[in-house]
């Protein structure tokens, strides 16, 4: 989706992706196979780039400040990526800066916590390599504890939350910073993940400010470069606390793509390349749907009820050229537009019913 939008300035793409198969590979002017974790690697691929970005965290920050060292302008920065990576530097950065979020403790290991001194339930999070809900445990009883994972951890009190909503900001070198409309989230119970997306958040105009006045205040106060989605929590008392930060284009900016005046992708190539930021503003009310693979199904992918869909109003397919399946594999969304929020969520609700990702 970047390349698509990075092909309109005429800018060339080059890849670093360990999967030979990577359904980009076939879209951008140079691939290299390779690890973007070996160090080693990372730094021969980037040595002779203009601009080097990430579309994941879980790369070798080092080898990316080695290389900024070398004069290769790499955005998000090193030292931002250093800091994601590890959630208990995350949670050190937003009580230094003054940004709002769940109390925690650092912990080096999750059968360290004494139990009496630990109210039920409580939520466990993996320092490192958690990804799209792996890494993060709720605990609800001594006997959870003897099931976690090993390693550092963060233990967050739970919030009583009634939303999770993101925010999508972006910044450039110059400084200048532009939000998208806040959006609000539906997570699918099993999988962890977002199944909707809706645009804009039903919230009322003071929570909006108070988002966006958040997502700025960490890009400034971190010299941040590029494009940062924000999720946070919105409590039953009106407070709004920051859950995670991704220093990236994200999951819930793809509705931007049809829904808004400048996609997330556009913007963060702008961002990222010097150039004036563009306007972020909602051209019609959107819903995403993720398309995940189903339950049960592992192997070569079938796309079951993809005509019906699109044969409904405001349907927008996107699916993302991945040919296996697996259980809640992200393979692709649907964003469905319409002038009614209500309508396009009756219409995203008949999409997630119609399509289905199975294996053949």
């Amino acid at each position: 989706m970047f390349i698509q939008e990075a092909l309109n300035y005429d800018a060339r793409i080059s890849i670093l992706d360990p999967a030979k198969d990577a359904p980009c590979s076939s879209l951008c002017h140079e691939f290299v196979n390779g690890s973007f974790q070996d160090f080693d690697t990372v730094v021969e691929f980037g040595k002779d780039k203009d601009v080097l970005t990430v579309e994941i965290e879980h790369v070798n920050a080092d080898a990316l400040a080695e290389l900024e060292k070398q004069g290769v302008a790499v955005y998000p920065r090193p030292s931002f990526l250093h800091m994601v990576q590890d959630k208990g530097l995350q949670k050190d950065f937003y009580s230094a800066h003054g940004i709002p979020t769940a109390p925690y403790r650092i912990i080096a290991h999750p059968q360290d916590i004494i139990a009496e001194e630990q109210k039920f339930p409580f939520v466990l999070k993996s320092r490192t390599g958690g990804y799209d809900g792996k890494g993060v445990q709720i605990i609800q009883s001594q006997e959870d504890l003897k099931h976690t994972f090993d390693g550092p951890c963060v233990l967050e009190e739970m919030v009583d939350f009634t939303k999770e909503l993101s925010i999508i900001i972006a910044r450039n070198k110059q400084g200048e910073t532009r939000s998208f409309p806040l959006v609000e989230m539906e997570f699918n119970p099993k999988a962890n993940l977002v199944e909707f997306l809706f645009s804009p958040a039903r919230v009322e105009s003071h929570i909006e400010q108070q988002a966006q006045t958040i997502a700025l205040n960490i890009v400034e106060s971190s010299d941040f470069v590029g494009l940062l989605a924000v999720e946070l929590f919105l409590t039953q008392d009106g407070r709004l606390l920051v859950n995670e930060m991704a220093p990236r284009p994200h999951n819930s900016g793809h509705h931007t793509i049809e829904a808004c005046t400048t996609s997330q992708y556009e913007q963060h190539l702008r961002a990222i390349t010097s150039l004036p930021l563009g306007d972020t503003r909602l051209i019609e009310p959107a819903v995403m749907v993720n398309l995940l693979g189903e339950y049960g199904h592992e192997g070569p992918v079938e796309y079951r009820g993809l005509e019906e869909a699109i044969a409904l109003p405001g349907v927008h397919i996107h699916l993302y050229g991945k040919t296996h399946t697996k259980p809640f594999r992200k393979m692709g969304h649907v964003t469905v537009t319409d002038t009614d929020l209500n309508i396009a969520q009756q219409r995203a609700r008949e999409v997630l019913r119609l399509v289905k990702v199975v294996s053949c």
